[in-house]
Order: structure tokens, then sequence, then C-alpha cells
């Protein structure tokens, strides 16, 4: 009893701190990218990796060391974050052309009910057109680097000239500007970057060119006792693409947008990667000399592309500087999901290994988030929703499976938070495109215990205390019996929790 009485004590300070250093409630920024792995941030430890904006929300507010997503994919992230709900829950498990059911609650409608203005600027890719805000402006699709289209309300397409973070900030600014003063707001800023096929800012090509960057160390990777990993396609010696992707004897008509450039900036362009063309022929590369120098392009290029998305989160902070909003704006940045940056020899995302089950996450709330916080809890993506829902004092449905991690941002409430020790995870597409296995597992503080369905019918186990690189699976070892019946018994309690009917389907099957 005492102990719940501290528990409620210290919530309940939490609270009043916030409403006692907020006089009003807070406009909230949400910056999400694509793809960007936490491993190429700096606050995340990266020390060649230019993100000073993206590290100065971090140094500023918090960092959350294990935000993990529920399912490692773009579409299916973007459709947890607006539901707080799995992918099983909210219907949208793929990257598909299904349309996404925005009929079902979503949490800016809430926001909208509760007086907030609400906007969505940039990329959604969820096949529908947005729901729940006042105001939107998106790329269709997957949208393109290069002078994009965008299609607003009603359903105009408008073609705007220019690369696409810059206009995507741009956009979000004015509308910041436009909006009504005497309401709090909620904003949405949705970047392409840094998706495949990474095409940087033209100002940022060759940002990286000096550098050689070290293999990590799984980069060789045999995936030995790991059916699955070895029979993906996304590594970087098989399946990346000299062209499309690495720009090498590249069809300049053929890059998204490019025809649309001046002729000055063609030049440009063209001049960068018909010098990295000259430079793959000279050096008439085989093996795995021919799979490093791939990968050296696919780490410069994808960074670059990064520092036009981190110099645009910097162009949002400055104007909240200028304009004395940044006393009472929360500025979120996270992507949907991590990414391989060779690690395991990969790019891509999917699988439930470290580099893509965890997503960056910083947050910074002056005033009530202290500067230089870190939370090590196991955080995941059906959190998001309801806590921006409590960061804007509204309601928490109960549909919602996610909890508001609010209180892990202040050190004296997160000791006394009752928070989980395992999350649940569970991925859907397959074969295409890239050939990785459907699975569902279970992610505690130590272990993670994997099982992947659908043609393999395997289990994996990972001591991730002995082997966090996950390179070696130990589910058979006799010595680990014990471990693998608690987390079965861990992870059929959560597949229930959750209403994971085809996972329980297949758990109970396979025993």
């Amino acid at each position: 009893m005492k102990k719940s009485v501290l528990v409620f004590l210290c919530l309940l300070s939490f609270s009043l701190n916030i409403s006692a250093q907020t006089k009003e409630r807070p406009n909230i920024i949400f910056i999400f990218s694509d793809d960007h792995a936490y491993q190429a941030i700096g606050a995340y430890g990266n020390k060649l990796a230019k993100t000073p904006n993206i590290d100065r929300i971090a140094r500023e507010g918090a960092l959350l060391k294990n935000n993990l997503v529920t399912n490692s994919i773009c579409g299916p992230s973007r459709a947890t974050l607006l539901t707080g709900k799995y992918s099983h829950i909210n219907g949208y498990r793929n990257n598909d052309r299904t349309k996404f059911d925005i009929t079902q609650q979503l949490f800016p409608d809430l926001l909208q009910k509760g007086g907030y203005q609400t906007a969505w600027i940039g990329k959604l890719h969820l096949n529908s057109l947005p729901t729940g805000f006042d105001y939107w402006n998106i790329l269709p699709g997957q949208g393109i680097y290069y002078n994009p289209q965008f299609i607003t309300a009603p359903n105009d397409t408008i073609r705007k000239q220019g690369y696409v973070a810059d206009i995507i900030t741009e956009s979000s600014l004015d509308w910041i500007n436009k909006r009504d003063e005497k309401k709090p707001f909620f904003l949405v800023v949705g970047q392409k970057s840094v998706h495949r096929e990474w095409h940087p800012d033209l100002q940022d090509l060759g940002a990286y060119d000096d550098i050689d960057f070290p293999l990590p160390e799984t980069f060789y990777d045999d995936y030995a006792g790991r059916a699955a990993a070895k029979d993906q396609d996304m590594s970087i010696e098989k399946t990346m693409r000299l062209n499309e992707d690495l720009k090498v004897h590249l069809d300049y008509d053929k890059v998204p947008g490019y025809k649309f450039f001046p002729d000055e900036k063609k030049k440009i362009f063209k001049d960068y990667y018909d010098k990295i063309t000259k430079e793959f022929d000279n050096k008439k590369l085989t093996g795995k000399a021919l799979t490093e120098w791939k990968y050296q392009r696919y780490i410069k290029d994808y960074l670059a592309t990064a520092n036009g998305l981190d110099r645009n989160i910097g162009k949002i902070l400055d104007y909240l500087d200028k304009t004395g909003l940044s006393k009472n704006t929360v500025v979120i940045y996270a992507s949907d999901q991590g990414f391989y940056m060779g690690e395991h020899g990969w790019f891509d995302k999917r699988f439930i290994y470290e580099e893509s089950l965890k997503t960056p996450f910083v947050i910074r709330y002056p005033g009530v988030v202290k500067p230089g916080t870190t939370v090590d809890k196991l955080i995941s993506n059906i959190d998001w929703a309801p806590t921006v829902l409590d960061l804007a004092g509204a309601q928490i449905p109960a549909e919602i499976q996610g909890k508001s991690f609010l209180p892990l941002l202040d050190k004296n409430a997160r000791a006394n938070t009752s928070w989980r020790d395992a999350a649940y995870y569970h991925y859907y597409e397959f074969p295409e495109p890239h050939h990785v296995y459907p699975h569902f597992g279970v992610r505690t503080k130590r272990y993670k215990l994997v099982r992947f369905y659908g043609g393999i019918d395997t289990w994996e186990l990972f001591d991730l205390e002995k082997d966090p690189r996950e390179l070696k699976n130990v589910y058979a070892d006799k010595s680990n019996a014990a471990i693998v019946k608690s987390l079965k018994a861990q992870l059929k309690t959560l597949i229930v929790q959750y209403k994971d009917d085809e996972a329980l389907k297949t758990f109970n099957d396979g025993k």
C-alpha cells in the first residue's frame, strides 16, 4: 500500500511540475524521418556522421536508448504512430497497396477535439489521405528527392522546385506562421530522408568522400545457425544495385526529378556521379574488393543525404528560438524504424535484430525534461501516440495498446513507474521485396527469442549480454532450456495480451 502511495505521489509531482512550468498546453512538433539508423547519429555514438541538430535535441532533452518498433517497415510504422496499435490490430501489416483504414480512431482526431490545430506535412506513405489534420500537404507515395510533387487538400497535385527536405521544412514553418496563435498546435514534419536510393542535396554531394569508413564488425557474417538470415535478399554484395543505388553508369534522365533541374544543377549532379563512375571503371574491382567499394559508396551517399535532413531540423530549432516558441514547444525527432549500415553485410530493415528493431528517438521539452536525460527502458512505437496525448493533456483511450512514457523522462518519477520488462515484435512481409521470412518474438533486457515461420519454421535465442552482435543462436543449447521455457511463456503472454491470433496459432502449432 505504501509503495502504491509513493508511486502515485511521484507521478502527481511530475504532472504538477509540468503544469507549473507550462501555463498553457505545449505545442508539439514531431519530426519523422524514413530509414534513419540510430547508429548513424552522433548522439547515439557515431563519431563520423554530421548530425549536430539531432544531437542538440538529445543534449537539450532526452535520448531513448532502447526505443523499439513493433514491425520494422515504413508504412506499418506510420500506422502504429497514428493508432498506438500493433499492425494486426490497425490493419496495416505490409508496404503494399493496402489503403490505411482512416475510419479507425487516430490520435490526431483526439488532439483536434481537445483544441489543438493539427498538420501533417511531407511523407505519409499510407495509400490514404490524412485525417485528423486541419491541414495537410503530403508527398504522393514514397515521393522523390528532387523537384517533388505534393498533394494538398482537397486533392490537388503540385510540383515544387528544389530539394524535398527543404521544401517540407519551408512548408512546415509557413504553416506555423499562419496558424491561429490562440491555440496550441501539433505538427508532423514527415521527411523522406534517408530512404533508398539516397539522393543527397546537391550541396552535400561528396560530403564524406574524404573518409574511409571502417567495416562493421559483422560485415562478413556467415549466418551460422541462423537460416532466415542466410536466406534473405538484402545484402550489399548481391542485392545493392550499382546503377540506381550507387549511381554508377547512371541513366541521368531516369533519376526522379532530374529532368526538372535547370542546366546548371544538372551539371553539378552529373559531374559528381560521372566522377564516381570513372573511379569505378578504373578500379576494375571484383570479389570482396567490389563489395567493400559498394559499402563505401552506400555509406557516403546515405550520410550525405542525412546531412540535408539534419540541416533542416536545425532550421526548425532556429525558427523556434527566434520566435520564442521554443519555450513551450516539445520537439521530437524519430525515424520509422532502424536500418542496417553494413551490419551482417546488409542494408534495409525488417529483421528483429537490433539494428532494425531499435530506432532513434530524442525529445526536448524545455523546463520539463532535464537536459542530458537518457532512458534505458524498453519503449515501443505503440507508446508514441499515448505519450503525445499525455503531453497535450488529452485522455488516452483504453483501446490504445501502448502506454505513455512521459513519467520515464523524469528521474524521480521513473524510479517509481511500473514499466514493461519485455517488448513484442511481429513482421509479416514475404517474399517480396527482400525475402525476409515472417517472424515474431520477444526482446527483454538481456535476451531475444524469435520464431520464424512461413516456410522456414525455426527458433532463435540470443543472449544480448554475451552476444550483443547477435551472431550465435543458442536456442538449442541444453544449458538454456530453462531460459527458453521462461521466454516462451513470456512470449505467449504478450501474444495473448496484444490479441495476435495469427501468432498464437503459429506458436501453438510449433511447440
